[in-house]
């Protein structure tokens, strides 16, 4: 009987090991249609219940590896050799309908870009709704109502709402939130996450991670858990394998290579883990140079969503909330300022009000005491090389049709005039910078990890020599490893040219490191603000205290998970 149609409990006694995989290996061809491995003669066992962490530099093969355990890969790759057994059937000999079942059902994938695997003209409620009619053969009220327990189980605030939104008017947490719960939504015995909690803020990260543990023991779930937050890894798994180049370099259960790791490279990840409880904090970026008007003063500023698109709307109005509501701050020249708050506070909202690319609903923006209160498309050519933002997400911001060279030498050529090999030279100094080879520039963003298109999007923005940056969770795709090289960037850049810097983050850890003063964001509303040491030191706001406790991972951290009861599972 095939795996498809064979009851879960059945399969559950007869087998111990549901997941085995045995000497995989996948490889892409380059523009010479030559093989390159991507992953090399991996081997690993998973049995029910089990959790298993995936953890290495971007471009190690996680994603791939990740893909390849439901018999996918992306165009251009394919499996060379090995199994993925699941209950000991090759899912690898599987045809279209029988992985079409297997997938859902059996097991299921949380993937690293949301915006990615959302549709983008269609509303994020009946995306959900669409797994549970095909998989488990609900109605729609049916399908409507589950969907709403899983968007409140997974802390998405107002369900109803959000089920209504199209994905580019969620913030990417909220966005993040709604794949997990399309994947949880037929509760499958596998759960593939692939850095499920990047575009999440700590308390939101603490809270899914606490219902992704409760599914697993109450459905005796097996998790693969991928990431390069180490310090997830010793929260949520048992056991690690750690890859490098494609290949496992290391493995183990996760006390055992966290406190005596083995291998120089694994020593490395772990020492890199920025932390927010450590003694080191933002003195090396504190670059303040005086000034009698700060670079860019932001006063009251408040912004609202608008309703459209339907004639209910036109004659029954209502207004939307305020998603940034009477927000101020200064910053100085070389100074970094750091937002920091749950998803859908308004961090990702000001920042493109302050870039151009939304017009706020009122208060005021100076830069450069100039004021900057217009659209993007109405502002000059050198404010809008002056002023440069790099987005969460890197694929959605990078042109899927055009290589790397293209997309690098647009800034050059538009801000500076840079053609030819002046250009070429510039653009893989720039590379360089970023840990990346010259070979890139012949490659499409979609034949790099989620890290290497973060590296080309923060190339892209410093190409223009700005003096204004806006890092909307510019370390969110990130190993450790590289996170913390292209902080040292930031660093150095700031010293070399002077450029100031808001720095958007959930990562309390690398804020820490990189912000002179902070600002804690909640539901659109400063709640807190001062010099980032003292911030974390002595919170005076309890929302504050209630993100720092997340952030150190604190098992007992008062956090809460709303209407976990509701779901089935």
């Amino acid at each position: 009987m095939p795996l498809a149609w064979m009851p879960l409990e059945a399969l559950t006694e007869e087998i111990m090991d549901l997941l085995n995989v045995k000497n995989l290996s996948v490889g892409y061809y380059d523009r010479f249609k030559q093989i390159v491995p991507a992953v090399n003669d991996v081997s690993f066992q998973l049995q029910q219940g089990e959790t298993l962490g995936i953890v290495g530099e971007s471009g190690c093969g996680k994603s791939t590896l990740a893909r390849a355990l439901m018999g996918y890969c992306r165009p251009g790759s394919l499996i060379m050799d090995g199994e993925v057994r699941i209950n000991n059937l090759n899912i690898l000999q599987m045809n279209s309908l029988e992985l079409l079942k297997l997938r859902g059902e059996r097991i299921a994938m949380v993937p690293q870009n949301p915006l990615s695997s959302l549709t983008y003209h269609i509303k994020v409620g009946p995306q959900v709704d669409e797994i549970l009619r095909i998989h488990q053969g609900m109605d729609s009220r049916s399908a409507r109502n589950h969907t709403l327990e899983l968007f409140s189980g997974t802390n998405l605030t107002d369900p109803e709402l959000i089920y209504d939104r199209y994905p580019h008017e969620i913030s990417g947490g909220q966005r993040q939130r709604v794949v997990i719960a399309g994947a949880l939504a037929c509760q499958p015995a596998i759960m593939i996450l692939d850095e499920p909690t990047t575009a999440l803020d700590t308390t939101t990260e603490m809270q899914v991670l606490q219902l992704v543990k409760e599914l697993r023991k109450k459905r005796n779930m097996a998790l693969v858990y991928i990431t390069h937050d180490l310090t997830l890894t010793d929260y949520i798994c048992e056991d690690v394998l750690v890859m490098l180049n494609g290949s496992v370099v290391e493995k183990g259960s996760v006390k055992r290579i966290f406190k005596v790791p083995q291998t120089d490279y694994a020593k490395m990840l772990i020492s890199s883990i920025p932390r927010v409880d450590s003694e080191n904090g933002s003195s090396s970026f504190r670059l303040l140079v005086p000034d009698r008007e700060p670079l860019l003063s932001v006063k009251n500023l408040k912004f609202r969503y608008g309703r459209h698109g339907s004639l209910f709307a036109t004659f029954k109005p209502k207004k939307e909330p305020f998603v940034v509501n009477n927000v101020s701050f200064d910053l100085e020249r070389s100074e970094t300022v750091g937002l920091v708050g749950e998803s859908g506070s308004g961090k990702s909202t000001i920042a493109n009000i302050i870039c151009g690319l939304l017009s706020a609903t009122s208060g005021d923006i100076n830069f450069d005491r100039q004021s900057i209160n217009k659209a993007g498309e109405k502002r000059s050519l050198d404010l809008r090389r002056r002023i440069q933002i790099i987005f969460q997400d890197p694929l959605s911001s990078l042109n899927p049709r055009h290589r790397i060279e293209t997309i690098l030498s647009r800034p050059l050529k538009i801000f500076f005039g840079l053609k030819g090999r002046v250009a070429r030279d510039r653009m893989v100094e720039l590379l360089e910078s970023m840990e990346l080879v010259p070979d890139h520039l012949s490659r499409f963003p979609r034949q790099l990890s989620g890290g290497q298109q973060q590296r080309i999007a923060i190339a892209c923005a410093f190409a223009a020599k700005p003096d204004l940056i806006l890092c909307d969770e510019v370390t969110s795709a990130l190993d450790v490893s590289v996170q913390a090289k292209v902080l040292e960037l930031l660093k150095a850049i700031q010293t070399k040219t002077g450029v100031a810097c808001v720095f958007i983050s959930h990562d309390l850890g690398v804020v820490k490191q990189v912000a002179n003063r902070v600002i804690v964001l909640q539901k659109g509303v400063v709640a807190e603000a001062g010099f980032t040491k003292d911030v974390f030191a002595k919170p005076k706001d309890e929302y504050t205290q209630l993100l720092l406790a997340a952030a150190s991972r604190q098992n007992d951290a008062p956090i809460p998970i709303h209407n976990l009861g509701d779901i089935q599972i």
